[in-house]
Order: structure tokens, then sequence, then C-alpha cells
């Protein structure tokens, strides 16, 4: 009998094991690319957070100029750009997972024309800040000093147009620790400039802006150096005339991916300009904007893991492993959740102390340990949501979640219950908690067959064979090896 017992308990001793290297072998591979991802990432907000804790103790009416541009220009454009150019982490990876490593250059350049012509179109919200500020009825001396403020923010946008599109086309070889390296001895260079700047020699806003400005432009340069001086031999074939084909399928796939995150990041932008409207406009302001930069420097970890989710996903869709696929998300959901749990904690104990990093006035740090505890909660619920090839459906979820949901009620607490700036926040965390209940049901209803299928389709449809090459060269496994080392 007890032959019979161990006999049984075995397999089942054996399938744990199975599992447990399985979740291992998993997360290594998400940490492989997320590491250097979320390293990008965090140094690279990190400087709009270190820009903010200088210009905060210069002023409290430069700080309100400063988040107002910051979090709703900044943001608006950031939002397009980013979102843009998600449909070229999408098309990567797959291209990756199916060999088609021709492609990558060319969906990269594609991009680099459709953000160029974005940006072109976002340009005025950053000449024309001040009036805009105006005319939506915000505060005339913190409207007037955000003018001025914006007009530094010109030569980052710029940055942005390339900056996104180069991380997504190196990450998705696997190629993304250089710019994680790149992006944190810029992040160092910023800090060392900004004291020198604006401690030392008091250049004030000029000064803040100069080094946020030469060190965002020291990232692109490492990238642009690294990508055409030959490190990327078999997927960087140089500028080619394809990449002005389909453009217009390109566009509408980074416009579907582009709504999903835009409405995420606009959010946020519309509840600081709700805080404005508040009888203490620059406080509300400050702190509101404090406390979102904090929430967005934390969901930048969440975002750089989660990015290399999506590479894992988009590999194994493009090599047609749909249970990998899925595998991949349930690890992903798991390891997000402890993340979001510890910097919850955090900011339970530290958040009565955050506020004088970032202001040397006590109305503004006091205004934002008031919403500590209602950030600790933001920063466990707000997770980000991964479109697992179904943008267009994440993106009515965001819409309903947020502008049907999250804002009316944060607008009724703040202002008609006379909440003022916790009114607001109560709302946002609604918005966000009921997100995150739909997409965890969406997830977990995906049809993964179904998303091969689709990539499959896609791929098929878009590949431009480079010439002389044969289908034994295209499943070179050689060439993985030469990528992937």
């Amino acid at each position: 009998m007890d032959e019979r017992l161990l006999g049984s308990e075995e397999p089942k001793e054996n399938s744990n094991n199975n599992l447990r290297n399985r979740v291992w072998e998993e997360s290594k591979k998400l940490w492989k690319i997320g590491f250097p991802s979320i390293l990008a990432r965090v140094t690279a907000f990190g400087m709009f957070v270190v820009t903010q804790a200088f210009i905060g103790h210069i002023g409290q009416l430069e700080l309100a100029a400063y988040a107002l541009i910051q979090v709703i220009a900044v943001r608006f454009s950031n939002g397009i750009l980013l979102g843009m150019s998600s449909a070229t982490e999408t098309l990567c990876g797959q291209a990756f997972g199916a060999k088609q490593y021709h492609m990558l250059g060319i969906y990269l350049q594609r991009s680099w024309i459709i953000n160029l012509l974005t940006s072109a179109v976002l340009l005025p919200v950053f000449i024309f800040a001040s009036p805009i500020f105006k005319l939506l009825g915000e505060d005339e001396e913190i409207a007037s000093a955000a003018g001025y403020v914006s007009l530094w923010f010109i030569p980052i946008l710029y940055s942005f147009v390339f900056n996104f599109t180069i991380q997504k086309f190196l990450q998705c070889q696997l190629k993304n620790m250089i710019v994680g390296w790149i992006s944190a001895a810029s992040f160092v260079v910023h800090l060392l400039l900004s004291w020198i700047f604006v401690s030392k020699l008091n250049w004030g806003i000029p000064g803040a802006m100069s080094s946020m400005i030469i060190s965002t432009w020291l990232v692109l340069i490492g990238e642009f150096v690294y990508v055409f001086g030959g490190w990327c031999p078999n997927t960087w074939k140089g500028f080619s005339s394809a990449s002005f084909l389909d453009l217009y399928a390109m566009l509408k796939l980074s416009i579907s991916s582009g709504v999903m995150l835009c409405l995420e990041l606009w959010y946020y932008a519309v509840l600081v300009l709700l805080a404005g409207y508040m009888k203490n406009a620059a406080v509300s302001i400050d702190a509101f904007s404090i406390c979102l930069n904090i929430i967005a420097w934390q969901l930048m970890i969440s975002f750089g893991f989660l990015t290399a989710t999506s590479v894992r996903v988009s590999n194994e869709l493009g090599r047609g492993n749909a249970e990998a696929a899925k595998f991949s998300m349930k690890v992903i959901t798991c390891t997000s959740l402890c993340i979001g749990l510890f910097f919850w904690a955090l900011c339970l104990i530290f958040g009565h102390q955050i506020g004088y990093l970032f202001t040397s006035e006590a109305e503004v740090a006091n205004s934002m340990a008031d919403l500590s505890v209602l950030l600790s909660f933001s920063v466990l619920l707000n997770r980000v949501a991964i479109g697992a090839g179904r943008q267009k459906i994440v993106a009515y979820v965001n819409i309903c979640s947020y502008y049907v949901v999250g804002v009316p009620l944060g607008i009724l607490l703040g202002y008609v219950v006379k909440m003022e700036a916790k009114g607001l926040w109560i709302g946002m965390i609604i918005g966000v908690a009921t997100q995150t209940i739909v997409l965890a049901y969406i997830t977990s209803k995906t049809d993964w067959e179904e998303q091969v299928n689709k990539a499959s389709e896609r791929l098929n449809k878009w590949l431009l064979r480079p010439s002389g090459a044969s289908e034994e060269n295209l499943s070179d496994e050689s060439i993985v090896d030469d990528i992937t080392n």
C-alpha cells in the first residue's frame, strides 16, 4: 500500500517541479528583456521627476507651471507618440519570432515617418500653450509661466519621435541592455548638470530644462550610434525605399495601439486640469502632479516589465505557439501583483515625507500628505494593460472605465460633494479598478489560437523578402544565435 501511495504522489511531485521550472525559465526570459527596459524607462522618466524636484525648490508658481506642461502637454504628446510607436513593438516582435529579420529595420523606418508627421501636428500645442490654457480657464499667472516652460520642451518632443521606436526595435532582438545602460548614464549626467545649473549657478528654469535637453539627446545619440554602427547587422540594412510602402496599413495599427495608451495617459492629465479649477489652484496642481509623477515613475517598472511580456507574447505568436504566449501572460500577472504590493507598502510608510523631496512649501507638502493613502492604493491598482492583440477592445474598456466612470465620479465627489482633491482622486481609483477587473476578464477569455492566426496573416501580408533571400536563409537558426547572443 505504501508503494501505491508513493507511486500516486510521485507524478504530482514531478508535475509541481515541472511547473516551478517552467515559471523559473519564463521569468528568466522576461527579466532578461524586462530589466534593461525597466532601467531605461525608470531613468528616462526619472529625468522628468528630478527636473520637477529642482524646479519645485525654485518656487510654487514655477512648480505649478512645469507641472501643467509636463503632466498635460508633454503627457498628451508622449501618449500619442508612444502609442503610435506601439505598432513597432508588435510588428517587430512578431517578425523576429517568424525569423523575418530584415523586416525589423523597415518597420522602424516606417514608424519614424509616421512619428515625424505626428510631431509636426503636435508642435502648435507647445508653441501656443499659454493661450490654450487661458482659453481652458486656468489661472492666468500659471498659464503665462507654463507657456514659457513649454518652449523648452520642444527639443524633447522631437527626441520622443526616435527614442520610443528605437527602444522597441532593440528590445525585440534582446538587445535592449545597451539602452538601459545609456539611459542610466544619462540620468547620472542629468543629476549632476541639474545640481550645477540650478543649485550652484542659479540659472532657474533655463538651467533645469537645459540639463534635461542635453541628457535626453545623449540617450538618443547613443542609440543611433549603436544601430547605425553595425551592432544590428541582421535587422538594420540601411535606409530603404520599402519603408514608404504599406504606410497606411501601419498607420491604422499605430492608431488603434495609440488610442489604448493615450486614453491611459490622458486620464491623469484631465485630473490635473480639473485640479487647476480649485480654490488654491497652484497648491492643488503641485500636490496632484507630484503624486501623479510618483505613480508614473513606479509605473515605469511595470511598463518595462510588461513590455518584455509584449515581446515574449509577440515572439511566441510569430512562432505559432499559443500555449507559450498564454503562459507568459500568467507569469507576468503574478509578478506584476507582487511589484504593486511592494510599492503600496512603501507609499503607506513614507507617504507623509515624500512631498518635501519636491518642494520647500509646507502647504504643498501637507496637501500631498493628505493624499498619501489614496496614492498607495493607486500604485497598487494602477497596472498597465496588455492588449494581447486586441487594441480596439482595450480602447473601448479604457473609455468606459476612465471617462464614463472615473472622471464623472471624480467631478461629483470633488466639486459637488466638496471633497476637493480627495474626491478627484477617489474617482480616479474607481475608474482604474473598473479597468483592471474588465481587462482581467478579457485576458482570461482570450483565444490564443485565434491570435496566432491573426499574427500569421499580418506577417504574410506585409512580408517583403530581401533580394537574393531564400526560404533556407530566412529559417537559418544561426541568425537567431547571432542576434540573441
